[in-house]
């Protein structure tokens, strides 16, 4: 359980104000704040749903510091790729 906590805290926290939200928040001015709520939250199950896999299917074959490395340079690449407009 305390793992869960974990989890779910720094998740809420590095998505605090992120693209998503503010996406999120944007559908809700054009289609209600349920749809937005259920298409964005079905959404990002799945994504997360992706990770989690491949995260534990990948955690068994590299190492840990090697995932969290290309997991940042893959944010900062994206990171990059919006401030030069190209996503």
């Amino acid at each position: 359980m305390k793992e869960l906590a974990l989890v779910f805290i720094a998740i809420f926290v590095a998505e605090l104000g992120d693209k998503t939200q503010l996406a999120t928040l944007s559908f809700a001015t054009k289609y209600g704040w349920v749809k937005a709520f259920l298409g964005s939250v079905l959404a990002l199950a799945v994504v997360n749903l992706v990770g989690a896999f491949l995260g534990d299917r990948i955690g068994h074959l590299l190492p840990t510091e090697l995932i969290q490395k290309g997991a940042g340079l893959l944010f900062i690449a994206f990171g990059l790729l919006i401030l030069a407009g190209k996503l």
